[in-house]
């Protein structure tokens, strides 16, 4: 953990959709320390259930014996939210691009590119055999504004 953190929380959820609201409330609690608006963390929820949808389904391959861990870190200027499966990790040049007109009316795929609309910033490490961690980043407001 990084002196400018100001705050900083550790979830780890069984492999569980239904542990995604738990998570929720986790950050609706931190966004409300740094009054970010509604629309706002609306936003960085959807972002986020994603990522834990996208872990708990592809990464840990619905496997009741694996964990997901979730980190939100709080710094001066950022929200981060780190979220690490269990799995093999991928390769997201792989993905599809969902917005070819071959891919449009598909009911997946738009995890990823909905991370990126949503958040100023989306890093994906997939490390090989160690699970994938995705890493959410949004500005924080500021003061004033």
């Amino acid at each position: 953990m990084g002196e400018d953190v100001s705050q900083s929380v550790e979830v780890v959820i069984a492999n569980q959709f239904e542990m995604i609201d738990l998570v929720q409330s986790v950050l609706d609690d931190l966004t409300e320390l740094v009054d970010f608006d509604e629309e706002t963390v609306h936003w960085m929820g959807m972002a986020m259930r994603e990522a834990l949808n996208n872990a708990i389904k592809h990464g840990n391959k619905l496997d009741p014996k694996k964990h997901v861990r979730v980190t939100f870190d709080l710094f001066p200027e950022t929200l981060e939210i780190k979220v690490l499966d269990e799995g093999d990790g991928f390769d997201t040049r792989t993905l599809p691009d969902p917005t070819e007109p071959a891919n449009l009316l598909k009911p997946s795929g738009r995890g990823i590119f909905y991370m990126r609309k949503f958040m100023d910033r989306v890093d994906i490490n997939a490390r090989k055999g160690k699970g994938t961690e995705v890493h959410l980043v949004k500005t924080r407001p500021t003061a004033g504004a």
